[in-house]
């Protein structure tokens, strides 16, 4: 009787593809076995190029009850033929090159199919050397990597292939990890709107995990070592896949980064070491792991540690705080992770700096220059985060971690960190910020050095810090690559009007204040400053505020009022600079 949605001669005609599925093994059999090389050669071409057609026609019409019906029935045929006591060894040796790749392509077609697939790979490493057969299941996967659906069979193969080495254990995996780690993250790409698909392959990559364990457990010396280290680095890679694909919805990934936590003891790997990069260098993903136990308990107490120990050594630790520094940017910077996780890699960073102590200006024992490309790195990288995130409450919080940061380094390397990111941030918006952070550190050295006047003990300590001061000549550097571009010309309004306006309250903040507390130490009251800023900075910039004024009287009613709204305030307070500068000028005549 004819299968539901199959007639009785569509049946009859998958009957006969199975036939001569059967013929076609046959002669491949006979040929291997008589040694006829060039015979073999072509009818096992022959055979897989068929299988090939059947399990296209399948997985191409999905809707096609006998292209589905034909598919299971062969590959269901090969397995029993393939399972039979009397093939010869030569045949399984030929034929395993072939088939681990043709019949993982039936895996798409349904789970029967996927289940066929994995017992017909089992049954050639059961039969074959397994050396061979590692090589080539990862020569598959190579060559099913634009296939995802057909990677699960092989995955599985390679957890039970691995446990069958008997030497040479590390060189072995070492050749197979990459593969593995590469093919999956295509996968992971390719399929992220099937959670369950991707989950189902993330289960049998912690099996190959699982795998390399046991074998872990069974050698001795510097094997055992080596090979614990390349299990760590695969665990790692595994859990920064599971966090870029799936941890959108965290509780479809619970399960995973529960068993890969797991290993993370067992590789002699800590929290502490990995989110300092300590334990793995120039591993751009392993701290996610550390940051999966900072939102999960569940995953800590599996991996054994207790973050809030860690948490407490970052706090107290200003060096291991900077190392920290240096790999969470990768999180911030990595632009396919979710944007929960980049949340609490930022709600992590201000929990380790909450509450630090301050940097001392006189401290001769911190080596600090050697830190600051990682703390330059994070702070770019919190800066992306700052900018792109939808998430109104993630940009307050990145904000406020920037600061943290920054307040977090010695002054004067804080006031390099500061030219350095303004240089480098193609944002307007982002360098309005930035020099308004120049001039609330400006605020507050005034406000310190005001407190500390009738203290002697601080006004020493205040006058042999004056060297690493925000106040210094490079504030007016900061203006003038605002209002008078390193490419020439003033600056474009009214696109970067908010960056214009933050460098002219930072000029007047600090013409002001050096003209009341009588002090020049930005050189802004020199004559030849004064006269530079009038002449290339102010008034150029008054031209063009006119003429851009005056254009916008032809333009629409709204993008009129946008443009007033926009340029008011520059043109109130670029006013206010010329005055002060007219000012002082007559008084240095």
């Amino acid at each position: 009787m004819a299968e539901r949605g199959l007639d009785d001669f569509q049946a009859s005609a998958a009957h006969s593809v199975v036939l001569r599925v059967e013929k076609m093994l046959d002669s491949s059999c006979r040929a291997i076995e008589t040694g006829d090389i060039s015979e073999s050669k072509y009818t096992v071409s022959e055979f897989v190029d068929f299988l090939e057609t059947i399990s296209d026609a399948a997985i191409s019409h999905p809707e096609n009850p006998y292209s589905q019906y034909t598919a299971r029935e062969v590959l269901s045929f090969v397995s029993r033929y393939w399972c039979s006591p009397a093939l010869k060894q030569e045949v399984f040796d030929v034929l395993s090159l072939e088939l681990p790749t043709v019949v993982s392509k039936f895996a798409g077609v349904s789970d029967v199919c996927l289940e066929t697939a994995g017992c017909v790979i089992h049954q050639c490493i059961a039969k074959c050397n397994p050396r061979d057969m590692l090589s080539i299941l990862c020569e598959a996967l190579t060559k099913t990597i634009k296939a995802p659906a057909n990677i699960a069979p092989l995955l599985t193969g390679l957890s039970t292939v691995i446990l069958r080495i008997q030497r040479h254990h590390f060189a072995q995996v070492k050749e197979a990890v990459p593969v593995i780690v590469n093919v999956l993250k295509a996968a992971s790409l390719d399929i992220e709107d099937r959670a369950t698909e991707l989950e189902d392959l993330f289960d049998r990559a912690v099996g190959i995990a699982s795998s390399i364990h046991e074998v872990c457990t069974n050698l001795e010396g510097r094997s055992n070592e080596k090979l614990y280290a390349l299990l760590g680095l695969y665990v790692l890679h595994i859990m920064a896949l599971v966090s870029v694909s799936i941890s959108h919805e965290k509780s479809n990934c619970h399960h995973l980064l529960l068993q890969l936590s797991r290993f993370v003891p067992k590789c002699r790997l800590s929290y502490l070491g990995l989110i300092t990069g300590a334990d793995v260098d120039k591993m751009t993903s392993i701290v996610r792991g550390v940051i999966w136990g900072h939102i999960l308990d569940g995953v800590a107490q599996e991996a054994e540690e207790d973050v809030t120990a860690v948490k407490d050594i970052l706090r107290s630790n200003q060096l291991k705080r900077w190392e920290t520094l240096g790999m969470l940017r990768h999180i911030f910077a990595f632009p396919n992770l979710p944007w929960d996780l980049k949340k609490q890699a930022v709600n992590f960073l201000l929990s380790i700096t909450d509450g630090q102590s301050s940097p001392l200006c006189d401290d001769e024992h911190t080596d600090f220059s050697s830190y600051m490309p990682n703390i330059f790195a994070a702070l770019q990288a919190i800066t992306m985060v700052i900018m792109y995130t939808p998430d109104t409450m993630l940009r307050k919080l990145a904000y406020d971690a920037f600061k943290r940061v920054l307040a977090d380094v010695e002054i004067s390397q804080r006031f390099d960190l500061l030219k350095a990111l303004i240089k480098n941030t193609n944002s307007s918006s982002m360098i309005a910020i930035l020099i308004d952070l120049v001039r609330g550190e400006l605020h507050m050295e005034r406000c310190k050095r005001l407190s500390a006047k009738n203290d002697e003990v601080q006004q020493k300590e205040s006058k042999d810090c004056q060297t690493l001061s925000f106040w210094n000549a490079g504030v007016l550097e900061l203006v003038e690559l605002v209002l008078r571009p390193p490419k020439g010309g003033p600056p474009s309004l009214p696109e970067h009007g908010d960056v214009v306006l933050s460098a002219l309250n930072l000029y007047r903040f600090v013409l002001l204040t050096e003209s009341t507390g009588e002090t020049n130490y930005t050189e802004v009251l020199s004559k030849n400053k004064l006269q530079k800023a009038y002449d290339e900075w102010l008034l150029p910039l008054r031209t063009l505020l006119t003429g851009v004024m005056a254009e916008n009287r032809n333009d629409s009613v709204e993008l009129a009022i946008d443009t007033v709204c926009t340029l008011n305030p520059v043109e109130l307070v670029l006013y206010r600079c010329i005055e002060l500068v007219e000012e002082k000028l007559k008084q240095s005549t």
